[in-house]
């Protein structure tokens, strides 16, 4: 049997789905979160259900029954220095809330090795990009000074292409997946920390798991690349999708975003596309529109960032303006794409000022 490497993930929402594949392959995992929803998983467990193809019912994967030991913990009570990996699973604004601040302090002092599962690259990823200047991107980011202290060399991205949410009428120790695709990981700079996440993605794609008798192949892989590029071929689909779904007085389904006018939405996608050609990416790092418009097909729902702003957020995720501000570096220019950031500009101004 391979070591059993210890993680620690930030955030028990989304970071459940990636927790539920490292525990499925033996892999023990903590998982930070407030102390409500801390005492409901050590109580109850997680439940993640997953399609699985040639079967009509989710599959739910219970942690309770899995062969490594889930934890949950509020920031305060854990020891970064205690982890092999740790694992960046919450939305950006929230790495500057009281408790997870301080954490991520902690963890810059450890140097422990951290892979990011957010749709917002980390600062110090970015800093891993030849030719980027990162002083530039900081008005993007709601908490810039969180990620001073970490060294690039740590820090790596996956890109969370599976699509995940909370059943409204659940528990927070429950996930549904909607969208059963892989995470894309960049490797390290160091190989040996680039070796543990290949023994990860070797012991997860090993998994079997038995329903009603029958072993069945879970989907939601790790795949490990080599080219630090590969994540980023999420801002095409977010671009495209995730924030056209956010309109000056109503929210509109991704499917919708990316349907209702579908060469408009290719133009975008493929001009995003040419913007990470710029930065390095080959054309083997990015997703075909074609797969990423048949995907889209089955999002029903607005985007989380779309809710967000319809539910009065001060903060979201701002890759629309990542994007932006990337291209005027590039000398590169869409309307498109100024239109979407003026939206989300706009919807985040009129937040603020009702929060007073």
């Amino acid at each position: 049997m391979s070591k059993a490497y210890h993680t620690l993930i930030l955030g028990a929402s989304y970071g459940s789905l990636l927790g539920t594949k490292l525990l499925l392959a033996g892999h023990p995992v903590t998982l930070v979160c407030t102390a409500s929803t801390a005492a409901l998983i050590n109580s109850e467990g997680t439940r993640v259900r997953l399609p699985v193809r040639g079967r009509d019912a989710l599959v739910e994967v219970d942690s309770r029954t899995l062969p490594a030991q889930l934890t949950a913990a509020t920031p305060d009570q854990v020891n970064p220095a205690d982890y092999d990996l740790i694992v960046m699973g919450m939305q950006e604004p929230q790495y500057g809330s009281p408790g997870v601040r301080e954490l991520m302090g902690r963890i810059a002092a450890a140097r422990v090795p951290c892979m990011a599962i957010m749709n917002m690259p980390p600062l110090p990823f970015l800093k891993r990009i030849p030719g980027l200047s990162t002083d530039e991107l900081i008005q993007c980011y709601a908490e810039p000074g969180v990620w001073e202290a970490m060294d690039p060399a740590l820090i790596t991205l996956a890109s969370p292409d599976p699509q995940a949410f909370r059943p409204p009428e659940e528990g927070k120790n429950v996930l549904q997946v909607s969208l059963p695709t892989n995470f894309k990981v960049a490797r390290f700079d160091s190989e040996q920390h680039t070796a543990m996440l290949r023994q990860m993605e070797s012991d997860i794609d090993g998994i079997r798991f038995d329903v009603d008798g029958e072993s069945v192949e879970l989907p939601v892989k790790l795949k490990v690349h080599e080219s630090v590029f590969v994540p980023l071929a999420k801002w095409s689909m977010l671009m495209t999708g995730n924030y056209r779904c956010v309109k000056r007085d109503e929210m509109i389904p991704i499917r919708d975003a990316v349907h209702s006018d579908i060469d408009a939405s290719r133009a975008i996608y493929s001009w995003v596309g040419d913007l990470c050609g710029k930065l390095g990416a080959a054309p083997a790092d990015q997703v075909p529109f074609e797969k990423y418009a048949n995907a889209a097909e089955g999002l029903a729902k607005p985007s989380s960032a779309a809710r967000a702003l319809f539910s009065g957020a001060t903060n979201i995720e701002r890759v629309d303006c990542l994007v932006k501000q990337i291209s005027r570096q590039l000398g590169m220019q869409q309307s498109s794409i100024d239109e979407t950031v003026g939206l989300v500009d706009y919807h985040l101004a009129r937040n603020r000022a009702d929060a007073g």
